[in-house]
Parts: structure tokens; C-alpha cells; sequence
């Protein structure tokens, strides 16, 4: 980051036609962006979207109103382009990668799938651990490439996603986990 480009720009951002820091939080990220890039008025170009897909085994619990295989399901939707991220990222013009980390099962070649597959689903978080650490660590790397990837094919604006049916449940563990709160904390009903 450019401390110069930062100080200029938030000169510039402050002689627009607004009150001081009116934007709040937008006004620090534009001028992130513009020290990043090294340039007083940061520009944004095409975006992307990597959705990251993967099973999970706690599904076997109940925990979801949905089967296992409705993963797949959505992740060939992504694929043709008929699912609600599909939608948004036409809209404000982003490409979508899917990042399949751990679909059950096979998925069919597209270019905008990435088989990154760690393990076809994870274990029973509710029984034991859902992954090991190398495990883990080999996934959060497939994401680390996928925006590689998308940055590498000209995306100047990254968003990331996740689809896998049981997904809600192992993001209130992690949640849980990793902010020592109770589970009761992070969890409502449904």
C-alpha cells in the first residue's frame, strides 16, 4: 500500500461535493483500494465470484430440510448459469468460478469449474473431526488459487461464496470455535 497515494487521495475524497467521512466505512475502502493501486481515484473493473462446494457429513444428523444431493444439484445449476449468484454476478458484471473441494461424487468438465476436490465430503462433524489439518489446509489453498485464478483472468473485485447442504451447520461450529462462544451464541432456529 502507498502511505502517498493514500494521503492524496483522501485530500481528493475530501473535496467532494459531501460532508466529511459521510460514506463511513466506503470512504476507507475506496482509499484502500486507491493506495493498492497506486492511483488517487481507484478504478474497478470486472468482478468474479468464487463459490466453493463441497458435501458435509454432519447432513447425516438431520440437520438440513435437504439430501446430500442437492449439492450437486446446484452446483451444475451454477454451472448453466440458472442459480441466484448466476443472477447477481450478471448484474454487476463478475464471472463465476465454481470450486469444488469436496462434491460427492463426479462433476462433469466446465471452464468454470475447478476440480480442487480435497475429499468427497467431509466426515460427521457431530462424531469426530470433519477434516484434518492437511486436509483443511489443502482447501483453504484451492480457494487461495481460485482467486489467483480469477485475479490472473482480470478480476479486479473478488466475492466469495459456499454452497454445500449442511454448510450452515459447519459454519456455526467453526463460528462457534473459533470465537469461544456456545453454540447457542451463533445458532437461531432453523
Amino acid at each position: 500500500m502507498d502511505p502517498e497515494v493514500f494521503a492524496q487521495a483522501r485530500l481528493r475524497m475530501d473535496q467532494l461535493t459531501k460532508p466529511p467521512r459521510a460514506l463511513g466505512y466506503l470512504e476507507e475502502v475506496a482509499l484502500r483500494l486507491a493506495a493498492l493501486q497506486g492511483r488517487v481515484k481507484p478504478e474497478l473493473g470486472r468482478g468474479a465470484v468464487v463459490v466453493a462446494a463441497a458435501d458435509h457429513g454432519v447432513v447425516a444428523e438431520g440437520v438440513s430440510a435437504y439430501p446430500q444431493e442437492v449439492t450437486r444439484q446446484m452446483v451444475l445449476n451454477f454451472l448453466r448459469g440458472g442459480a441466484a449468484i448466476n443472477q447477481f454476478a450478471l448484474a454487476a458484471d463478475c464471472a463465476v468460478y465454481v470450486l469444488d473441494v469436496g462434491v460427492v461424487g463426479e462433476l462433469p468438465d466446465h471452464p468454470g469449474l475447478l476440480k480442487r476436490k480435497v475429499r468427497p465430503g467431509t466426515a460427521n462433524l457431530a462424531q469426530g473431526p470433519a477434516m484434518t489439518r492437511e486436509e483443511a489446509e489443502r482447501a483453504l489453498e484451492a480457494g487461495r488459487e481460485a482467486a489467483r485464478l480469477a485475479l490472473a483472468e482480470g478480476a479486479t473485485v473478488l466475492a466469495a461464496g459456499d454452497m454445500g447442504i449442511g454448510n450452515t451447520t459447519a459454519a456455526a461450529a467453526l463460528t462457534a470455535a473459533l470465537l469461544g462462544l456456545p453454540p447457542e451464541a451463533v445458532v437461531g432456529r432453523g
